[in-house]
């Protein structure tokens, strides 16, 4: 009897892992695709904007409009989507929790490894939440803001002293990662 039981649990565990891993996958495809609606929203956005009124006056797409795109998207879709970064610009919004940090930690790691910045993602179950990040890679555009403080211009750097004293964002070069779009949804 006992040999019968422990067969059937096996067979048993078999569907339950299946089913287990069919569930991570259809998390795992929400959790794009819903992640995914902020950047090019934001980029049209931002490209709207410096024709208009040049980079400095783009500041204000990432500052304020982009943090209401992603609260609208979290009404939209039942997901929290926020962006997170390891050198922060805005040290109240962007700060990532231990989970978001170390996934960017690992990110940077597989990158300098060689791994596209575009193709970074992490997807999981994390107590009773499902969590996913996926790297954002500078663009050319992202430069004006975030490029080598000596190549941003007198009024991009005055902009963005106003609004971050403490910025950390500036320095990158194009496809380096930038940070992440983070969605997290309760199970």
């Amino acid at each position: 009897m006992k040999i019968l039981l422990t067969a059937v649990a096996v067979f048993i565990s078999q569907f339950i892992t299946t089913y287990s891993n069919a569930a991570d996958d259809v998390l795992l495809s929400e959790a794009r695709k819903v992640a995914m609606e902020l950047p090019p929203k934001l980029i049209v956005t931002l490209q709207d904007q410096i024709k208009k009124s040049g980079p400095e006056g783009a500041i204000s797409v990432c500052k304020d409009m982009s943090p209401r795109m992603a609260t609208e998207i979290s009404q939209k879709t039942g997901w929290q989507v926020k962006r997170v970064s390891l050198k922060a610009r805005n040290n109240v919004r962007a700060i990532p929790d231990e989970w978001e940090k170390a996934a960017l930690e690992d990110f940077d790691m597989r990158a300098a490894a060689g791994e596209s910045p575009a193709e970074l993602e992490k997807g999981e179950k994390v107590g009773n939440e499902y969590r996913y990040v996926k790297a954002l890679p500078v663009k050319p555009l992202c430069l004006s803001c975030h490029g080598s403080t000596d190549q941003l211009s007198d009024a991009v750097k005055s902009e963005l002293a106003k609004h971050y004293p403490n910025d950390l964002a500036t320095g990158y070069s194009s496809g380096q990662i930038r940070g992440a779009i983070s969605v997290r949804k309760s199970l």
